[in-house]
């Protein structure tokens, strides 16, 4: 299968959110350190966090609104926001404005259509995909996705001080060209014609919500599987909370001396940054390869397999200090992440319901915001727990999220596996 055989949308999608994400790697991971120096770093912690809550509540909305008015309608909506939002945004960074209020405004104003976008948008992958070429997708989007952030952050810490009004700039017209893509060349995917006009009045609309969310809410298998991957995912976030904090003051700085004229100190800093680089670096080289490797598994095979390298190489990583051991620790941790993300997705596909796709995307979202904060709380119970115990905590969660996946997988194989004919006279 090649990327040109999948459905236009499916292309439009992955091309615009590589170009979306590309630059705005460069500008939004740096915007904590914009606003730490304009605003106060108290304050910025706060506006951050709004602007998070605000992605995650419009991200419940326009779920709703997909559902109902179809998917296009609503990514063209929100991608008008985002045009706009850019478009000031450059204006208050620029050689005749330079204003954080109005920045953060704005910058208020993307996430909460970001929010808005992203359920119709995964939604429509699962519209316009099939059974068959669907871990092929996102195993392209999951590789387009990291390749974006890898150049993006590379080149945002060498522009964004110096250069924010340019990258802000692009970004205005990347999302200008990304609107042009989705409202003439994308085809709806969805029309429900029965929900085609949602409630006007304002409580009309959260009665409305309310009752189609609490559909998603009373689905067993859709919690537990989204739970299984809280519990799963958040041990990826450790990484950069927990672990970060832990090699800074338990890793022994060491002197590595590659030739006569080379040699440097090795700080646990420095080793939590070489594997986050190793982390990407291996997801941009192998995620094609492993891909293919994929195809000659049975998916719950990969399912579970992959999940157990990824618990087992960042439970390594939450307690080691050697520095080969973490490098293959990390090896193991990301053919893991490889497999299991896309076969995940696939899974998750067969899940959702089709009449809700975008609001079971919206409450699938809520997975790596939960994670995130698992992720922080690790660094408070860190200070309190040795290494050690941290790390058998780790795995504890992780295996309890495999097993709560594995139930679910079971139970989906279960229902489309044939029964024998005595089994169906018997059932009658």
């Amino acid at each position: 299968m090649n990327f040109s055989d999948l459905h236009p949308n499916i292309r439009i999608r992955i091309v615009t959110s590589f170009l979306t994400r590309l630059v705005g790697m460069m500008i939004f991971p740096f915007m904590a350190i914009y606003f730490s120096d304009k605003l106060g770093q108290a304050l910025a912690g706060v506006l951050l966090f709004v602007t998070i809550c605000a992605q995650i509540l419009m991200g419940f909305y326009g779920g709703y609104l997909a559902d109902r008015w179809g998917r296009k309608k609503v990514m063209v909506y929100g991608q008008w926001a985002q045009c706009f939002a850019f478009v000031i945004m450059a204006l208050a960074n620029s050689p005749w404005l330079d204003s954080a209020w109005l920045t953060f405004v704005m910058m208020l104003v993307q996430n909460a259509s970001n929010g808005m976008i992203n359920p119709a948008a995964d939604a429509m992958l699962i519209d316009v995909s099939t059974k068959e070429n669907r871990t092929f997708m996102y195993s392209i989007n999951y590789w387009a996705t990291n390749l974006s952030i890898a150049i993006g952050s590379v080149f945002g810490g060498l522009l964004f001080a110096t250069h924010r009004f340019e990258l802000l700039s692009v970004l205005t017209l990347v999302s200008m060209f990304t609107l042009f893509l989705t409202a003439y060349y994308m085809q709806e995917s969805y029309q429900n014609i029965a929900s085609s006009n949602p409630p006007v009045n304002g409580t009309g609309i959260i009665k409305d919500l309310i009752n189609s969310y609490k559909q998603v809410m009373t689905d067993r298998r859709f919690l537990l599987f989204s739970l299984g991957g809280l519990f799963i995912f958040s041990i990826e976030f450790q990484t950069s909370n927990y672990v970060a904090v832990r090699l800074a003051k338990e890793f022994v700085p060491q002197h590595i001396h590659l030739w006569d004229w080379l040699s440097f100190e090795l700080t646990g800093i420095k080793v939590f940054g070489l594997i986050q680089l190793e982390n990407t670096l291996l997801i941009v080289c192998l995620s094609l390869i492993v891909t293919r490797l994929i195809k000659y598994m049975s998916e719950a095979s990969a399912l579970h397999f992959s999940a157990l390298f990824y618990i087992v190489g960042y439970g390594v990583i939450a307690y080691s200090n050697s520095l080969v051991i973490i490098t293959l620790a990390m090896l193991w941790a990301t053919i893991g992440e490889l497999i299991h993300i896309p076969t995940r997705q696939t899974y998750l596909a067969q899940l959702v319901r089709d009449d809700a796709r975008s609001s079971y995307m919206a409450v699938n979202g809520l997975v790596l915001q939960g994670a995130r904060i698992m992720g922080s709380i690790a660094i408070s119970l860190g200070a309190l727990l040795p290494s050690m115990v941290m790390a058998i905590l780790f795995l504890i969660m992780g295996l309890t999220g495999l097993l709560l996946v594995r139930n679910v997988v079971n139970q989906l194989t279960l229902q489309h596996t044939p029964k024998p004919p005595h089994a169906k006279e018997a059932a009658q």
